[in-house]
């Protein structure tokens, strides 16, 4: 299984820095910095490793999702 495979993010309880930049489309570096600044839900450190509970994090993806244009027609 490579890291950041779909399959990863569907099976795994905490996702590592780079499986978190890769389904936030950003960075490793960025993800660190985010979770310094708080602003990652779900951080667990071990040691030096950052992990990112997924659940949280589809959660808040999920909260942050911005409305299509125009609303919803009926």
């Amino acid at each position: 299984m490579s890291s950041g495979s779909p399959e990863t993010f569907k099976r795994a309880l905490l996702l590592t820095a780079d499986e978190t930049a890769a389904l936030l489309r950003t960075s490793r570096k960025a993800v660190y910095a985010m979770a310094e600044r708080g602003l990652l839900p779900g951080v667990t450190r071990i040691g030096r490793r950052l992990l990112v509970r997924r659940d949280d994090l589809l959660s808040w993806l999920d909260e942050r999702r911005a409305a299509s244009p125009g609303g919803s027609r009926r």
